[in-house]
């Protein structure tokens, strides 16, 4: 983590869990941080069911072109910690800038509060290096959560926390002394990948492989679609397609008839949010190889036309 996202960590501040959601679990289910939970305007469904289930509420804060607006958090009262995918925002799929990671830590420095950084995939960068973690910056303030769910497999439940110093024991102790979800086994081969530089190499292949993919994926727009604009940084398993007004429900149905699986921006914006944003949530990563060009051709025939 040190090496690859510039994480200060120590042993002793790291505590593994069962991927993000389980993360989510131990924090709020266990009480280690209260709510209301400052989230971004678009983000994953479950996480905020999930949330709910504990019955911490979750407040929306809006996005724009340089991420998601971490200025307005000084306004939300009673809230003291944030949920932030700051590397790549998910799904909308844009950095969080310098001056707006700084004002998240600053906000939480002030509150006596915490950021949660969700670094789903920092590791996959394709136009430049991978941009460092927000929580060098403040380790005390700023509580990281890693996992393989993007690197290995989402079927892999193997997730971690760096932890500030005064969360480690109320997390350990909702933990409990025994795992319940993460396999010992599976802790130890990762940690042979690890140390063997196996998992290094395996990171490497599939940045290629991921970023040939959406190489194809930006080309093929480009030539059969060039009306539709690819929002976000060149990073990830995903791209979201930008679609004009009114059409993304349309979109969908014509991608269901087709056989082609997309998932639309409406499925991801909070409900407290008056954002709406039309656009397609497309996952590169997912077909096989000898099926993608065939995916790409039937991907861009269910577009809307040019206005």
């Amino acid at each position: 983590m040190a090496r690859a996202r510039g994480v200060r960590a120590v042993p002793e501040r790291i505590v593994i869990c069962a991927g993000f959601a389980d993360a989510l679990r131990l924090l709020f289910g266990g009480g280690v941080l209260r709510g209301p939970l400052a989230v971004e305007a678009y983000g994953l469904a479950f996480h905020r069911f999930l949330l709910a289930a504990d019955r911490v509420r979750t407040v929306p804060l809006g996005l724009d072109d340089h991420g998601t607006r971490t200025e307005d958090l000084a306004g939300q009262r009673g809230v003291r910690s944030v949920l932030l995918t700051p590397a790549h925002q998910f799904p909308i799929g844009g950095p969080l800038t310098p001056a707006r990671r700084n004002a998240a830590v600053d906000w939480a420095r002030e509150r006596g509060g915490v950021m949660i950084e969700d670094d789903y995939d920092g590791e996959f960068r394709y136009d430049r290096e991978p941009v460092g973690a927000v929580q060098a910056l403040d380790p005390e303030h700023v509580l990281y959560v890693g996992s393989t769910s993007k690197s290995i497999s989402p079927a892999l439940r193997l997730g971690w926390m760096v932890l500030p110093e005064r969360l480690v024991d109320p997390v350990l102790a909702v933990k409990g002394q025994r795992e319940r979800w993460t396999s010992v086994v599976d802790q130890l081969t990762f940690a042979d990948l690890i140390v063997s530089g196996a998992y290094d190499r395996h990171i490497r292949h599939m940045r290629q492989r991921y970023r040939e993919r959406r190489n194809r994926l930006v080309e093929a727009l480009a030539g059969q679609a060039p009306h539709i604009e690819v929002a976000g940084i060149a990073a990830g398993l995903h791209a979201v397609l930008r679609l004009p007004h009114g059409t993304e429900a349309s979109t969908l149905r014509a991608a269901a008839w087709r056989g082609v699986s997309l998932d639309g921006l409406a499925g991801f914006r909070h409900p407290d949010t008056p954002v709406h944003l039309e656009g397609l949530v497309v996952g590169y990563a997912t077909p096989s190889d000898h099926a993608y060009a065939a995916a790409l051709a039937a991907l861009c025939e269910i577009l809307p036309p040019a206005p």
